[in-house]
């Protein structure tokens, strides 16, 4: 008997042997539904007017669809309006150096499981909230923490990336794992890793 359940934590129904081996949901109003909960941009970002929208080849634009830039305020917008916006492929969110910071993690999933080097900076940056990023196998943590300037590092196995300010960064809202939707403070990470 199969004792898989649908992964919409509101539903868990048991899937039952008419789906195939690998279905995660038990219908296609399942699917969409947790497909949605997981899209979840904490308020620490929503409410800040720093928001973009971004081409598919992360070329910065306004919700006009003109030329943005990560350092000219002009060019930034709310939240709301940027997603209502269809101005290129997606929304971006802009750091100033107000103390949001961000930790680009390239090519860290692998087969949707992730590297061990990748883990081990994971685990310095607990409540700290982690999407996944355009590509789809990286990873962005957002948190609290100062840098003087953004960084490129190579670490065993992997590349990261720390920026806080003069950058943008490309916002999925896909909520990867467990992690919570509020940005924790990012400072031991940003210590060890420098």
């Amino acid at each position: 008997m199969n004792t898989r359940r649908c992964e919409n934590g509101r539903c868990r129904q048991h899937l039952g042997a008419r789906h195939a081996h690998n279905a995660r949901f038990c219908s296609t109003r399942c699917r969409v539904a947790a497909h949605r909960a997981r899209r979840i941009t904490p308020a620490e970002l929503t409410s800040r007017p720093r928001w973009i929208r971004r081409t598919g080849s992360k070329v910065p634009v306004t919700v006009g669809g003109g030329a943005a830039s990560s350092t000219d305020p002009m060019t930034w917008s709310r939240h709301r309006d940027a997603v209502a916006s269809r101005a290129g492929a997606g929304l971006g969110f802009v750091l100033n150096g107000d103390g949001v910071a961000c930790v680009d993690l390239d090519h860290c999933l692998v087969g949707g499981e992730l590297a061990p080097w990748a883990r081990r900076i994971v685990d310095l940056a607990p409540g700290c909230w982690i999407e996944r990023s355009v590509s789809g196998d990286g990873l962005h943590v957002w948190g609290f923490g100062r840098l003087e300037r953004g960084r490129r590092l190579s670490v065993e196995g992997g590349s990261v990336e720390l920026y806080a300010d003069g950058r943008y960064i490309a916002v999925t809202g896909d909520t990867w794992g467990d992690t919570p939707r509020r940005l924790g403070d990012l400072s031991v990470l940003i210590d060890t890793l420098l």
